[in-house]
């Protein structure tokens, strides 16, 4: 697994991918993963205790949904608790923000969550490549997605 840009691991399966930015923001999430963090989000969001970390969980398994609408509730939720969430974690949400947005092909919001990502981190590696990644299909002119219509 490889969720956090810190390094920890936690959440979904991200079965098959090297570890290179592209398959990052081209993997998709299984089905069974999906409805098993969606059952932790409804429940919790039931009780009255959602959590930042369920929220941000859901909302990252969502990223990798490859339907157009997932992806959008995912964003959306990462947009909802990032202002309240700590530095560490405004760093990950941002991040998938960041990634969301290049998978629903909107690569100018994305580029511009790199780039406040790099600004607090300029070394971070893994920023580092997305912003190359972004770069790269905004200079080709790309109508590019894993994105399927709904």
């Amino acid at each position: 697994m490889n969720m956090r840009t810190d390094g920890t691991e936690s959440g979904c399966d991200e079965r098959g991918t090297s570890g290179i930015m592209e398959a990052i923001v081209n993997e998709t999430i299984s089905p069974d993963d999906l409805v098993k963090f969606e059952k932790k989000y409804n429940a919790e969001q039931k009780q009255g205790a959602l959590s930042r970390a369920t929220q941000f969980e859901y909302a990252w398994c969502l990223i990798r949904s490859k339907y157009s609408a997932d992806i959008v509730k995912g964003v959306a939720i990462l947009e909802e608790i990032y202002p309240t969430a700590t530095k560490d974690e405004q760093r990950d949400y941002i991040f998938y923000l960041a990634v969301g947005n290049y998978r629903m092909k909107e690569y100018e919001k994305a580029l511009k969550f790199i780039r406040t990502m790099l600004k607090n981190e300029p070394t971070n590696q893994q920023g580092l490549e997305l912003e190359k990644l972004i770069n790269k299909k905004m200079q080709r002119g790309e109508s590019w997605g894993v994105v399927c219509p709904d």
